[in-house]
């Protein structure tokens, strides 16, 4: 993938509480932003400044210095949209639907953010960028992702009120849950309350 890896993003629960979501990729972070249908409640990319502001959130290190226009910030929310659903029909061995997978692929096809090395010797990205090479960058990582050695771990939260989707990349490949700190922890308290109120 196209980015280093990251601890996650920090998101918070109904009730408030924070908790840590690491969902592997980069092209999966801009899913935590909104999204098609009953998710559009969640939409947070109503201007460029918020797109610059995910991005400083994303596991793109350094943040790389962006100017987005109107334009940008709104064709990002329809490759979220695209992405979103393209990452569902994965999860349940469906077909891509075309029209997602096409506006997929434009994006992808366009020029990514370009890293550069400093005098120092530090990498960082050419500035300027534009919202457009930011959201190539997301798209190649989807198809890389999609294609490449995890695509069978791509998977949805198993919390049957959580759509939050990730790659798991850890060794045995067991990952279930979001987040063990918010839905596993949910699950295990549940549990245990289902094995007091059976051993009553």
């Amino acid at each position: 993938m196209n980015a280093p890896a990251a601890t996650g993003l920090t998101l918070y629960s109904r009730s408030g509480a924070a908790y840590r979501f690491d969902p592997g990729a980069l092209c999966l972070e801009l899913l935590t932003t909104g999204g098609p249908g009953p998710y559009r409640r969640y939409e947070v990319l109503h201007e460029p400044t918020d797109l610059a502001d995910w991005a400083a959130r994303s596991r793109l290190t350094p943040t790389p210095p962006l100017d987005i226009s109107a334009a940008e910030a709104a064709e990002a929310r329809r490759l979220r949209d695209a992405l979103f659903r393209v990452v569902v029909a994965h999860t349940r061995g469906e077909p891509h639907p075309p029209d997602d997978l096409e506006l997929l692929n434009a994006a992808a096809a366009r020029p990514p953010l370009a890293p550069v090395l400093t005098p120092a010797g530090e990498r960082q990205w050419a500035a300027p960028s534009s919202g457009a090479q930011l959201l190539a960058t997301v798209a190649r990582d989807a198809v890389e992702l999609l294609t490449g050695p995890f695509a069978h771990r791509v998977r949805t939260c198993a919390a049957g009120n959580c759509q939050l989707m990730f790659v798991d990349t850890s060794r045995p490949g067991r990952r279930r849950w979001c987040s063990m700190e918010h839905c596993g922890n949910l699950h295990k308290v549940q549990a245990a309350r289902a094995r007091r109120s059976a051993e009553r």
